[in-house]
């Protein structure tokens, strides 16, 4: 797989999951194994392997206001540590447009090293303005239908850039969805109905390597889609179920311990249906015991400090902080559908052999 100057062995991307799950250990190894490891650029001020480099300010154990959140200096950290498992194999990293500081962020990633940028949970239309210092990193918008690759590649061409690959995703994945609530259940938007379109609308601004995320699982779903024309899939749930996912013990556990009817579409204060496990948090906004909501972070634009989370019931940054620290009681545990079929802890290597072997 190619993604701009960028060779990739296997065709498999890892998805970026905020706050913790996928940082310098789970993306490292699976660079290492010959994917693409992607590193997220969300909740940096709660890395826990800080060095004297890494300065982060905090209100009650959480980071304080988007510089904090966002930390640079951690990203850096990160991406060194994910080095010295990787070596020079390409690396990226997962840079949510809904973001407060995006382009901040996307600044600080390609000065951290990242190779490649991957943006979703909105339209990066001004991508390319935040990385014109950098003109060997490359750039993958995540889209939902043809129709937003085809905006991205107008408002694009004032920059004479046209996306280095593009991620379509379904409505299976974990984390917010690019659709609204009801259409994330209709077949016309599933992912192998959104596939076909978009791989057309592609090849109209230059043959675009297209990639399909959003509930892929084995070798079986990767032949599927390379077949009709991917050029290779990103997947982010499965490797939660391995033991360099840089998530807690618990996390994984969560996973572990799931039904399928446990898996849920839930609301979210970034206004974007969002996939996860049901656990003891939902019971308790709905008994109206949840944590209090008090926005320290100021993590995403469309919840405005908090306005939003006061609505939902939940603070986003504040929830997917505990899940990452182990707290069963109050953590947030974003899951693919298929996270229930995660039935034992292997590690990233053998992963990899089975998706690219056959199980």
């Amino acid at each position: 797989m190619r993604i701009g100057k960028y060779e990739i062995k296997h065709p498999i991307i890892q998805g970026g999951m905020g706050v913790g799950i996928s940082w310098d250990q789970l993306a490292g190894s699976v660079s290492l194994e010959g994917g693409l490891g992607v590193i997220s650029a969300v909740g940096t001020g709660y890395y826990k392997n800080k060095s004297e480099n890494v300065h982060i300010i905090t209100k009650k154990d959480k980071p304080k206001d988007v510089i904090n959140f966002y930390s640079k200096d951690a990203l850096k950290e990160i991406f060194d540590n994910a080095r010295k498992i990787c070596g020079d194999a390409p690396l990226a990293c997962n840079v949510l447009y809904a973001i407060n500081d995006y382009g901040r962020v996307v600044h600080d990633a390609c000065e951290a090293g990242a190779n490649i940028i991957i943006t979703g949970a909105g339209l990066p239309t001004n991508m390319p303005e935040f990385t014109k210092d950098y003109p060997d990193v490359a750039l993958v918008p995540i889209v939902s239908s043809a129709r937003a690759l085809k905006l991205i590649c107008k408002k694009w061409e004032r920059y004479n850039k046209i996306p280095d690959a593009i991620i379509v995703e379904g409505p299976l994945s974990g984390g917010h969805q690019g659709f609204k609530y009801e259409d994330c259940y209709k077949e016309e938007f599933q992912l192998e109905n959104i596939v076909p379109p978009v791989i057309e609308e592609a090849k109209k601004w230059g043959n675009i390597p297209v990639i399909a995320a959003g509930g892929v699982w084995d070798k079986k779903d990767i032949d599927k889609f390379l077949a009709m024309g991917c050029a290779g899939v990103q997947m982010a749930t499965r490797f939660i179920g391995t033991f360099e996912c840089d998530a807690d013990a618990n996390f994984k556990n969560v996973l572990l311990n799931a039904k399928k009817e446990d898996i849920q579409l839930m609301k979210s204060p970034v206004g974007l249906p969002a996939r996860g496990v049901r656990t003891n948090l939902q019971f308790s906004i709905e008994n109206h015991t949840a944590p209090k909501v008090q926005c320290v972070s100021n993590c995403v634009s469309p919840c405005n400090r908090g306005h939003e989370a006061k609505l939902v019931g939940y603070c986003i940054a504040d929830r997917l902080g505990a899940a990452y620290k182990g707290d069963l009681e109050t953590g947030l545990f974003f899951s693919g559908s298929n996270g229930y079929r995660i039935d034992k802890i292997i590690t990233v290597k053998e992963l990899m052999q089975k998706l690219t072997m056959g199980e």
